[in-house]
């Protein structure tokens, strides 16, 4: 079908007419895909069709108007998501098609980053988000002090707000993620009377489970409030107060020696200037021969060193101050600070499908949610979050693994 001049209009500014740069740029990106098929629906209600000449998904972008091609071009790939966030566009399968992008990164990679000054502002607000102590609790605050209300509307019963692991494929969540807790208590080899510190409580699942499975004696560390009433109150409940501790408590201010230490996607709201600071605290606290049991995402190893360069989506919007690790500048981390892998395991479908899971259960939440006070641009912020990594795991992009870190005897 060919695309008229409803449609050049469509993806023009006033006054531009069919050779627009946004209407090149979507032909051009048609024409470049190697992976998969994409449907283009156009806001007079036409298609146009574009195949790649290898297997991969097949997705469709569905334009409410002709802004998209303008703000992808201005800012990169933060702005196409800004133009999701405001309503430009849609899609009946979000993950297949930002997934689809993915796979087809070299057609479009030149404009990843949008114009210099979009690029030079995101990354200005980045840097501005440090996570000294005080940045850190501010940082913390802007997304876990969500409200508990908020996250235990749509995960699942366990409050677990991290990749689940699916051993055979029929678990339902709930039972993938206290599988995967007890895999890392595993890995790290976590034995009856051990003292474990936790580094990130979340709302407490890990460090209750330790206690009462495992029978070691916890003390968690959060510097989240609403986490920190929450996984206190599960303890007191549960009668676990002589085995587990909720602090409210900042890593870095950790005081004493441990046999083990564990730290759940913590690491990747460090930051690269504190990644020292964090693997040396590891090495200070553990007593010798001691180990840690790490689940940290990885960013794959050749995009990292443009990833470290800029300010991805995620950073601007979802974890101001975070950072993720590729697996080689992880290795270096652990490697500098005195440490040793000592053993380690990648799950990364396995958050593709509870990334799926939790996009679902936060959909079909979302009228509880609304009745929080959260608006429609949040909700589809959200669902743009959770499709957007959901889609980085499926390529491999990104991965999550579980370490285990051991200091020498």
């Amino acid at each position: 079908m060919p695309i008229g001049q409803n449609f050049a209009s469509a993806l023009s500014s006033p006054g531009e007419g069919p050779s627009s740069p946004g209407l090149g740029l979507l032909l051009r990106l048609g024409r470049d895909i190697r992976f998969g098929t994409l449907h283009v629906r156009l806001p007079d209600g036409g298609e146009r069709s574009f195949a790649g000449s290898e297997p991969g998904p097949t997705a469709t972008l569905v334009l409410n108007n002709g802004r998209v091609v303008r703000r992808f071009l201005a800012g990169g790939a933060v702005g196409f998501a800004e133009s999701y966030i405001d309503g430009d566009w849609d899609s009946p399968d979000l993950a297949s098609l930002l997934e689809l992008l993915d796979r087809n990164y070299a057609a479009w990679s030149d404009h990843h980053h949008g114009g210099a000054l979009p690029r030079l502002l995101h990354r200005l607000v980045h840097l501005l988000r440090g996570n000294s102590r005080r940045g850190s609790r501010r940082n913390i605050h802007a997304h876990y002090d969500l409200g508990n209300e908020f996250f235990a509307a749509w995960l699942d019963p366990t409050l677990t707000y991290s990749s689940a692991r699916f051993v055979d494929g029929n678990e339902d969540l709930e039972a993938a993620q206290v599988e995967k807790y007890r895999s890392l208590a595993r890995l790290m080899r976590l034995s009856p009377g051990q003292k474990l510190l936790e580094i990130g409580s979340g709302w407490g699942s890990f460090a209750i489970l330790a206690a009462r499975e495992f029978g070691a004696r916890v003390r968690s560390l959060t510097i989240s409030r609403e986490q920190h009433a929450f996984a206190s109150r599960r303890v007191q409940e549960l009668g676990l107060n002589d085995r587990v501790t909720i602090d409210l408590c900042d890593y870095r201010d950790a005081r004493g020696s441990y046999d083990r230490i564990a730290s759940i996607e913590m690491f990747e709201a460090v930051g690269e200037a504190w990644w020292p600071a964090y693997f040396g605290k590891l090495r200070e606290a553990l007593a010798p021969g001691g180990a840690a049991g790490l689940q940290i995402i990885t960013i794959a190893d050749r995009y990292f060193a443009e990833y470290r360069r800029s300010a991805d989506f995620i950073q601007r919007y979802i974890f101001p101050g975070g950072m993720l690790p590729s697996p080689t500048a992880l290795r270096q981390q652990v490697e500098r600070a005195g440490l040793s892998i000592r053993d380690q395991l990648a799950f990364g479908a396995s958050y593709a499908r509870t990334l799926g899971i939790w996009n679902r259960s936060f959909d079909a939440a979302w009228d509880k949610v609304a009745g929080l006070g959260f608006d429609e641009r949040f909700r589809r912020l959200w669902i743009y979050y959770l499709a957007y990594c959901e889609a980085g795991f499926r390529t491999g992009s990104t991965d999550v693994v579980q370490l285990a870190v051991a200091r020498p005897a």
